[in-house]
C-alpha cells in the first residue's frame, strides 16, 4: 500500500481516485487503518475537485427551465401555476425575482428543490435604465 500524498497535479489526482477505487469493491472495516486512509484519500479528492473542477450553483430561473424541458412542459404550465402570463414571463426573461410564494408553490408542485429555488441570481438590466446611462 502506497503512502497518501498530497494532489497537486493530475497525475496525482489520477493516483488518488485510483487507489480510491480499490475500497468500492471491498470496503474496510470501520476503524481499521484502511478506513482511514480510504477518509484521507476522500477528503484530499473533494478538496481537489473543489479547487480545480467547482461546481457553479444552478440558477433558479435555468432550474425550472431544465425542469419544463425535462417535464415536456410548456410556458402555459408555469402560468397556470403562478397565476398569472405576465408573470410567468417576467420570470423566464428574469424582469422580475421570484417570491416565496412563487418559489413554494415550484417546489410543491414541481419538486424542484426549495434551496435551488431561493438562490440569489441576478435580473435582466431594464432596457430604458441602460440607454438613460
Amino acid at each position: 500500500m502506497e503512502n497518501i500524498r498530497p494532489i497537486k497535479t493530475e497525475a496525482d489526482y489520477d493516483w488518488a481516485i485510483a487507489e480510491i477505487t480499490r475500497y468500492f469493491d471491498r470496503e474496510p472495516a470501520v476503524g481499521s487503518p484502511e478506513a482511514d486512509r480510504f477518509d484521507v484519500l476522500a477528503a484530499l479528492i473533494e478538496a481537489y475537485e473543489a479547487k480545480h473542477y467547482p461546481i457553479e450553483e444552478t440558477d433558479p430561473v435555468d432550474a425550472i427551465v431544465a425542469h419544463m424541458e425535462m417535464a415536456n412542459l410548456n410556458r402555459a404550465a408555469l402560468v397556470r401555476l403562478l397565476g398569472s402570463a405576465s408573470r410567468a414571463s417576467e420570470i423566464l426573461t428574469r424582469k422580475r425575482a421570484l417570491t416565496m410564494d412563487m418559489a413554494f408553490k415550484i417546489n410543491r408542485e414541481w419538486h424542484i428543490p426549495a434551496e435551488v429555488l431561493i438562490h440569489p441570481y441576478h435580473l435582466a438590466k431594464d432596457e430604458k435604465e441602460t440607454a438613460a446611462r
